[in-house]
């Protein structure tokens, strides 16, 4: 049978529920969940299996001292000007710790003892990623790219079309909006999803507003489907995501007329469209061009049917297609994934990473 752990949750406040309830749900954790006041205590541990309440106050070092050194890990969520105090005692009995806090001055002049101890204390998040997608579960994402709108189809294929920023190894990475698509790469978050991610607008902030001053790389970003961000790249690249109103955009004007004036082909006829969008676009492969113009076909972007003419603007009128073909149907599902990152810095220089999804 698997070893039994003794987690110590010491704080009741807001961060304490969601960090117990993610614990317990493991059955070999057993917690104890410490207030300075008992009642507090008592409350979140009744909502919760496997944990215990418990009286303790900071502020006694010797409480402090011997409950510490009754479990194998202490995560601290009093406020940061605690934290010393909480590692102090985990030295003295050897107890894992995790705090919620970068490391301040006290705790930095702990770490020759911390080691000494040979114990493990996690404050620092070196690398931290964010990245979330709202998606068709995979059963319906049979669509060319590969997404469904839950939502209004201009603000999201708008979202592809923002320009980025991000902290890489302590420097700042700005993305064009132009080039935002190409930089999509495959993202693993869990078997069985093709996921590629991107960044998305400024994560240059989030490290002041997550509270981790010391994290060198920061960047939050998007989930798709493998193959949407190179549709996405290559309407706009063929002239269909152009938001200036044209004079010839009329009622009556066929899709395939439209391909026509975008990529100035001799005639609409589909062989003709197609030989000229290989000719303006320049597609990665063979393969992949036969993929894009066979979804923009499933599209109706090739037909002979007047297209519905919103705002006078190419963009407003073919999100008003995308809005009619790709919504979801009764009873299929849609999916939202998130996944944080985070990597630490270990004390023999090795770094470590941790995951959370949701």
């Amino acid at each position: 049978m698997p070893e039994k752990k003794r987690i110590l949750v010491h704080g009741s406040g807001m961060v304490a529920p969601p960090c117990i309830e993610y614990l317990t749900r493991n059955p070999q954790n057993e917690v104890t969940v410490a207030s300075r006041t008992l009642s507090s205590a008592l409350t979140l541990a009744s909502e919760f299996p496997r944990t215990q309440p418990l009286s303790l106050d900071v502020a006694s070092a010797a409480d402090l001292d011997t409950q510490v050194a009754a479990h194998d890990l202490v995560i601290s969520l009093v406020s940061y000007t605690h934290h010393a105090a909480v590692i102090k005692s985990a030295i003295k009995g050897r107890t894992n710790v995790v705090t919620t806090s970068y490391v301040s001055a006290e705790m930095r002049a702990l770490d020759d003892a911390v080691k000494e101890a040979g114990i493990t204390v996690l404050n620092e998040v070196k690398e931290f990623y964010s990245y979330c997608g709202g998606l068709p579960a995979p059963e319906c994402a049979d669509t060319p790219l590969g997404f469904k709108f839950s939502w209004s189809p201009r603000g999201a294929i708008l979202s592809h079309r923002n320009s980025a920023s991000f902290l890489h190894h302590c420097k700042q990475v700005d993305i064009p909006a132009t080039e935002l698509m190409s930089v999509a790469k495959p993202y693993y978050v869990t078997d069985g999803y093709s996921f590629v991610a991107y960044p998305n607008r400024n994560s240059v902030p989030s490290r002041d507003f997550y509270n981790i001053p010391e994290a060198e790389t920061v960047i939050r970003g998007s989930l798709r489907y493998k193959g949407n961000p190179e549709f996405i790249q290559a309407l706009a690249g063929i002239g269909w995501l152009g938001q200036e109103e044209k004079s010839w955009l009329k009622p009556e004007i066929t899709w395939s007329q439209i391909q026509q004036r975008l990529v100035n082909a001799p005639s609409s006829d589909e062989s003709s469209l197609v030989a000229r969008i290989k000719e303006v676009y320049r597609f990665p492969n063979e393969a992949e061009s036969e993929r894009i113009i066979s979804g923009m076909r499933w599209l109706g972007l090739f037909s002979t049917e007047p297209a519905s003419i919103k705002d006078g603007n190419i963009f407003d009128t073919i999100c008003h297609q995308l809005a009619k073909l790709l919504g979801f149907k009764p009873g299929e599902r849609d999916l939202v994934m998130l996944q944080h990152k985070f990597v630490v810095e270990w004390r023999d220089g090795k770094k470590g990473l941790s995951l959370r999804h949701c």
